[in-house]
């Protein structure tokens, strides 16, 4: 049975992150990860210039990529009344499919072992976990870090509160051809649900959307759901009749839930969507899972070195960060999906946004964070 310090269960942003993180400060990490790289995966797509000093210090260049570079912010509800703004920080634009491979790369490359498989079981004991895999693999490690997502098998075996509970969410996105500005991302509301819209790498955009499941399931296909509900909003309209996907078909992802969640379950440290997940139409989700991975690996650093004294101690200080790092914001992101699923209210916010424009830039900021400072 193989002993290492730190296993990761998932291979996603966040864990990739953390895996790069401690590699880097020379501690052994093993990320166990079900899924082939690349590989495309329902997101957004677009991150928040807030992490970019961290990603610099991580040794990874967003430049390396070819990602489109976002200023500017284009806002619409539901009879497609726009408003326009320049985006605070800014952002720029990846494919997962791009990003995640990168990652992957740079994390081998810093000596982390990938593990293409499947955790069947966690047990914590004596402190210490045994991690068991589909494989029948055996390891011990010191710290587990869980990145498995939104919503997965091992949230069931944890028996987290939140996976009782039927999410009314679900998500369809694709690439496409077209013309659509480099500089723009776009946030288009719909009866139900809403869009976000962006370049990524190659000249391709990204259309991804959170639907209303008791909307959507009254509907045979996508293709039907679209017509009937999404191209209400004209400004959608014209975008999926004036582009050709790429894509052979849309993914789709279901049971998207954004009840609260813990940072700990059963000693595991959890980060990314695992740990909390804030509303797309936010656009701040993956600066999101690359800070969380961030906070733990300084923390888990600390926790080796012996200046963090406990396991509990660890796991206080990381509930605490958490909290402090993103709880407004995912509390300010609930609170707007609510507002935008009433027609009358969404037009008369717009109006004053209007009338008051620097009202919009002081909003974004309450879902995003100011660039992070490096501690060292």
């Amino acid at each position: 049975m193989k002993e290492i310090e730190v296993l990761i269960i998932g291979g996603g942003l966040a864990g990739l992150t953390a895996a790069i993180h401690l590699s880097k400060k020379g501690f052994q990490v093993i990320v166990i990860e079900k899924n082939e790289f690349p590989k495309h995966k329902v997101c957004g797509e677009y991150i928040s210039n807030e992490v970019v000093p961290y990603l610099n210090w991580l040794g990874i260049n967003s430049k390396d990529l070819h990602p489109t570079l976002i200023t500017k912010l284009q806002f619409s509800i539901r009879n497609g009344k726009t408003i326009d703004c320049v985006l605070p920080l800014g952002g720029f634009g990846i494919s997962r499919y791009a990003l995640d491979e990168y990652l992957y790369r740079k994390a081998v490359s810093y000596g982390c072992t990938i593990l293409k498989d499947s955790v069947e079981s966690v047990v914590f004991n004596e402190n210490q976990f045994t991690v068991t895999t589909l494989n029948n693999v055996l390891l011990k490690a010191k710290i587990v870090l869980g990145a498995f997502g939104k919503r997965s098998n091992i949230d069931q075996k944890l028996n987290r509160s939140f996976i009782q509970k039927k999410s009314p969410w679900l998500a369809v996105k694709a690439h496409y051809s077209g013309n659509f500005p480099d500089d723009l991302v776009g946030l288009h509301n719909f009866k139900g649900g809403y869009c976000g819209v962006s370049k990524v790498e190659n000249n391709k955009i990204n259309i991804c959307y959170l639907a209303d499941y008791e909307t959507f399931k009254r509907y045979k296909n996508i293709e039907e759901y679209q017509k009937a509900v999404v191209f209400k909003n004209p400004n959608l309209k014209l975008l999926f009749e004036k582009c050709t996907m790429l894509f052979d078909k849309p993914l789709t992802i279901s049971q998207i839930c954004f009840e609260q969640k813990k940072a700990v379950e059963n000693h595991i440290l959890l980060i990314g969507d695992t740990a909390g997940l804030i509303h797309p139409l936010c656009g701040n989700g993956m600066a999101m899972a690359i800070h969380s991975a961030k906070i733990v690996s300084e923390l888990v650093e600390l926790f080796f070195n012996k200046e963090i004294k406990s396991r509990a101690d660890l796991e206080k200080k990381y509930k605490q960060e958490w909290k402090f790092n993103f709880e407004k914001r995912i509390r300010a992101g609930r609170f707007l999906a609510r507002l935008l699923q009433h027609q009358k209210v969404s037009e008369f916010l717009l109006q004053i946004v209007i009338k008051f424009p620097l009202l919009l830039p002081k909003i974004i900021k309450r879902t995003h964070g100011k660039p992070i400072i490096l501690k060292n």
